[in-house]
């Protein structure tokens, strides 16, 4: 089948690490004998809407989950199944990392549904791994594996936005620019962003590893642990980044203040010089008779003299009474 009809590609895990490629005939006829079924689905195909709702043997609540089009991370545990809402970093080319994928999940002892609209290569590195012979060779390594590298490319990115949040840091301190303001304003959406689903996505695998769950052995318990300890570090790393962003913001807008402020002093220093000047150039500038020294040839140099010696003046009791 195509993409287009809903099913991106179904596979057996053959306990051995690899897998094999199934259509939807072979679906159909799957049965638990075969070994473990991962179906992975287009959410948008008009087949796997109707293999979800109607041959999936799964009931109407999850199918309807599964469906859904706007989801948060979220688990869901129904006697010895599962049901998985996931988030993972947008590592799609042109994408933004912030704008974080769903990625949701029924798993059972002998089967996994994945149902997706935005390609996530933490599925397709799995599918690699599979084509390569040490994929997972159940449903609760399958999952394990699943959590666990959604958090690992999760590190790069939150470490590159830590990098950037450094750099702006460090241009703040150097000289401050109006141009830093929209820069911190983009760190600053980043940061909400990851936060905002990475934060339900830690509720979300500490619920998981507490899951009673037969077909999770105590090694996948404590594997999801650990990432679910990494998330809480990943959460604490963003609230600190925020809250460093909101310090450099206050700086920001105190060093930008504090420039305008001295230009301005310097503007109202210079014309505090020239003010007087001004005036008597003014004054002298009226074109009616009468004016001081018409006739005489020196009087300009006099006058320009005269205005430089006041601007010499002012500076002067300007540096007196520490203006300047």
């Amino acid at each position: 089948m195509t993409t287009e009809q809903g099913l991106i590609f179904a596979c057996i895990l053959n306990r051995k690490g690899d897998s094999s490629s199934l259509t939807w005939q072979e679906i159909h006829a799957w049965s638990s004998q075969q070994g473990p079924l991962w179906v992975h689905l287009d959410r948008v195909g008009t087949d796997s809407q109707q293999w979800l709702q109607e041959n999936s043997g799964l009931n109407e609540i999850v199918a309807e989950a599964l469906l859904e089009e706007e989801t948060r991370p979220r688990i869901m545990v129904l006697d010895d199944s599962l049901f998985l809402t996931l988030r993972g970093v947008n590592l799609n080319p042109g994408a933004d990392p912030e704008d974080m994928i769903s990625i949701r999940l029924y798993i059972e002892a002998n089967r996994v549904i994945t149902v997706r609209h935005r390609p996530l290569m933490t599925l397709q590195d799995i599918r690699s791994s599979l084509a390569g012979t040490n994929g997972p060779k159940n449903t609760g390594e399958f999952l394990t594996v699943l959590v666990d590298r959604l958090m690992e490319r999760m590190a790069p990115v939150i470490s590159q936005l830590d990098e950037e949040i450094d750099e702006a840091e460090e241009q703040i301190i150097g000289q401050a620019s109006y141009q830093l303001r929209s820069q911190l304003g983009i760190l600053r959406r980043q940061v909400i962003s990851f936060r905002r689903y990475i934060s339900p996505q830690r509720e979300v695998i500490a619920q998981l590893h507490h899951a009673q769950l037969s077909w999770l052995t105590a090694p996948q318990r404590a594997s999801i642990r650990e990432v679910a300890d990494h998330l809480v570090r990943y959460v604490e790393d963003l609230d600190a980044a925020r809250d460093r962003m909101g310090v450099m913001q206050e700086e920001l807008t105190n060093k930008l203040s504090e420039q305008m402020n001295k230009t301005m002093y310097i503007l109202t220093v210079l014309a505090g010089i020239f003010l007087p000047i001004t005036f008597v150039t003014g004054l002298l500038g009226i074109n009616v008779g009468g004016i001081p020294g018409s006739e005489d040839p020196w009087a300009f140099t006099t006058v320009c003299l005269t205005l430089t010696a006041a601007g010499l003046l002012l500076v002067g009791i300007f540096r007196w009474l520490k203006w300047l």
